[in-house]
């Protein structure tokens, strides 16, 4: 989770063309989930640690169930040919990847493998009140205790399959910290940064990503309160560092639908949103899923303020891309 308070001046922020928006999103919604995951500017496969491999399976009269590190993976495709994408831990090493274990409907298995590339994340170091980092005993406890819990979550795997892969920006805001920085607090090694950080004004709505089933509210030591949503297949989107939520678990979201404001709860030193994907149940990089364009300079990209202060795309652009999803 972030702990900046504020991003410099010239710091990336939000902005997006309307017109082109729509368009990009009708044309998605039209396209087979396979290229989607390979069309340009959109989806961006990276099998490097903290982003995902695309594995062909090959034909077969049903999806293959397939599992990587222990966890189900999302499979998707037709008869004609099934593929897998693969969630890649930021802890991986580089080289052949784990077995990928492949269970076909007929009940034959085997085995096949990727190959990880070569990633290096940049280091951050902040500083943090004591007691977030030198933890008491109690707080030990509950940290532990949630650390189990919230990995159960995610590793949530339900058959429904996403419509798309793409993902509508969570808030407004500006991006202050990159997904998979190795962070030092206080001096002290911490692991890296597993989500993107989008500081805004607290009290700023939060949106859903995608369309899903609420798998998980509530308040932790160090994420404060939280929304986890299921997409599907083990497709996961998690909101942190909440002031509030508007939804329980259990409930569906559809995308663009208000699910929290921004706040400051948990570890964390100002306003902003902690927003984290996950594919079978590893951390991948949200900006692999958001919608980018070489025309737009990405979705987080020096430019203007992106339109209407309270919601960012506005609800004539919401309605159509929540159509078109």
């Amino acid at each position: 989770m972030n702990t900046e308070n504020c991003a410099p001046p010239g710091s990336p922020g939000v902005c997006i063309d309307r017109r082109l928006f729509i368009k990009m999103a009708a044309a998605l919604a039209c396209t087979p989930l396979l290229d989607r995951v390979h069309a340009s500017g959109l989806v961006r496969p990276a099998a490097v640690p903290g982003g995902f491999a695309v594995v062909q399976l090959g034909p077969a009269r049903m999806a293959p169930v397939v599992h990587f590190n222990g966890d189900r993976v999302f499979v998707s495709g037709t008869q004609t040919g099934w593929f897998a994408i693969v969630g890649i831990p930021l802890d991986a090493q580089p080289g052949r990847a784990a077995p990928l274990f492949i269970e076909d409907p007929a009940g034959k298995s085997r085995v096949t493998y990727f190959t990880i590339g070569v990633k290096h994340y940049e280091t951050e170091y902040l500083s943090m009140r004591s007691d977030y980092v030198d933890l008491e005993p109690e707080n030990l406890a509950r940290c532990e205790t949630e650390r189990s819990h919230l990995q159960r979550v995610l590793r949530t795997y339900s058959d429904a399959s996403p419509s798309s892969l793409l993902l509508v920006p969570p808030c407004q805001g500006t991006r202050t910290s990159t997904f998979g920085l190795v962070r030092f607090f206080n001096g002290q090694s911490r692991g890296a940064h597993n989500g993107m950080d989008i500081a805004a004004p607290a009290g700023k709505p939060v949106f859903a990503a995608a369309s899903g089933e609420v798998v998980d509210a509530g308040d932790y030591f160090f994420s404060g309160r939280t929304v986890i949503v299921s997409h599907g297949r083990g497709f996961i989107t998690l909101y942190a560092h909440l002031s509030e939520v508007k939804v329980r678990a259990r409930k569906r979201v559809t995308a663009g639908q208000k699910i929290g404001k921004i706040g400051i709860t948990g570890r964390a030193t100002g306003p902003h949103l902690h927003f984290g994907v996950y594919l079978n149940a590893a951390a991948v990089d949200p900006a692999l899923f958001l919608l980018t364009d070489p025309r737009t300079q990405h979705l987080y990209s020096p430019s203007r303020r992106a339109p209407n202060s309270g919601e960012p795309f506005g609800a004539p652009l919401r309605e159509t891309v929540i159509k078109q999803l």
